[in-house]
């Protein structure tokens, strides 16, 4: 975490491309296995669209699908439900 006015001194070993993005917090996000968001009800979607293969894979990363994991802790319908990141 950078302090606002201060100037961050970064050295890299060895040629480097580096991005630093910043702003104000986005808020309470959730997660849940590769899903992050400020909604629960859009992780849900978002693993429904998964698992329906509407998310596309990166082009040069699609040549495995990984299945959604199950929850097998859990009794059948009972979906895990997303906690915030803290």
């Amino acid at each position: 975490m950078f302090t606002i006015g201060a100037d961050p001194l970064i050295l890299a070993k060895e040629n480097t491309t580096l991005m630093l993005l910043g702003g104000e917090p986005l808020g309470e996000r959730f997660i849940w296995w590769n899903f992050v968001s400020s909604r629960r009800e859009r992780i849900e979607q978002a693993k429904e669209d998964w698992k329906q293969g509407r998310i596309i894979l990166p082009p040069n990363d699609n040549k495995e699908f990984i299945p959604l994991p199950e929850d097998k802790s859990k009794p059948t319908g009972d979906v895990p439900k997303p906690e915030p990141l803290s």
